[in-house]
């Protein structure tokens, strides 16, 4: 049985990140209260663009007691896990500094879950405030293809966002080229190659590095993300 279009259709999925790039500092308070014992727990973060590679770092310079330390390790677990889920398009947040530095407590309503609850909001909007920023995964691209072909691959490149590192004669008529580019602009790039080279052409990704998309190409994932989606 053939395979049904929607199936051969089917790209896949990039695992683009999220992360800051500027820092701010933001206030949260967390209350709620409905009859009985309520919910307070108030934070104060400061967050920076991080090293890269090093995820989230968390630490705190609350001084006082002003939010008592059997709290923080709730505060560093919602921020974490807010992390995961994502702010601006539902990609995981990486390489951002989170400092706990002030806040405060109530000696009846404050809990573990809602200073939880305070550091995950207090982060969302930590993060919609200091420039979020969409990174793309780039790919390592090495390409042989015929040399009556070179030119055509390498105008093919150029409209993907590539960058073209180097291009040299291999002999018996092949050229190579190596190159980066984003992976959501090569995902059909099998098909493509084989079309651009009369199947003669061939090539191997290996993962980069993540840089920052485009702003253009960043609205247009976030867009589908928001529509449900998958770019």
């Amino acid at each position: 049985m053939a395979n049904s279009p929607n199936r051969l259709s089917k790209l896949p999925i990039i695992p683009y990140r999220e992360t800051v790039g500027g820092q701010t500092s933001v206030s949260y308070k967390h209350r709620k209260q409905s009859g009985g014992r309520g919910q307070y727990g108030h934070v104060v973060l400061e967050i920076s663009p991080g090293e890269t590679g090093k995820g989230i770092t968390f630490g705190s310079k609350v001084v006082g007691g002003n939010v008592p330390k059997d709290f923080i390790p709730a505060v560093e677990k919602g921020i974490r896990n807010a992390a995961v889920d994502g702010v601006v398009a539902g990609y995981p947040v990486v390489d951002v500094s989170v400092m706990l530095t002030d806040g405060s407590s109530h000696s009846v309503d404050s809990s573990g879950m809602a200073f939880e609850i305070a550091g995950s909001m207090g982060f969302r909007q930590a993060v919609r405030d200091a420039h979020p920023t969409l990174l793309e995964p780039v790919m390592k691209l090495r390409i042989l293809a015929p040399d009556s072909s070179s030119g055509d691959v390498m105008g093919d490149l150029n409209t993907r966002r590539a960058r073209i590192e180097r291009k040299e004669s291999k002999g018996n008529c092949l050229t190579e080229i190596t190159a980066e580019a984003p992976a959501s602009t090569i995902q059909r790039y099998a098909a493509d190659l084989r079309s651009l080279t009369h199947a003669q052409g061939d090539f191997t990704a290996v993962m980069g590095h993540y840089e920052p998309v485009p702003p253009q190409a960043a609205q247009k994932v976030i867009a589908s993300r928001r529509s449900g989606e998958e770019e």
